[in-house]
């Protein structure tokens, strides 16, 4: 029922049949939703991943990455350059 109502009003339904609408949230009444939600989440991921896991999401920024190898020639471009006359 909720959702119809959402409906109606976003459609210009019969203003008079629903309840008064709430006074839009404050700043610091959202910014502390959301944070509530945040925190829901990361309690919810950590429930979710194993230790070894959660781990491997804190230091990813310091894992070691091989250098690049090769440079940008490819095999094929020997191919392209010799077009067909």
């Amino acid at each position: 029922m909720e959702a119809m109502g959402f409906l109606k009003r976003l459609l210009g339904g019969d203003p008079g049949s629903e309840e008064p609408a709430a006074p839009p949230a404050t700043p610091a009444e959202v910014e502390a939703d959301e944070r509530d939600h945040e925190l829901d989440l990361a309690r919810s991921e950590q429930d979710r991943l194993t230790d070894l896991q959660q781990r491997q999401l804190k230091y990813s920024d310091y894992a070691w990455t091989p250098p690049a190898q090769g440079g940008t020639r490819r095999a094929d471009d020997e191919d392209a350059a010799k077009e067909p006359e």
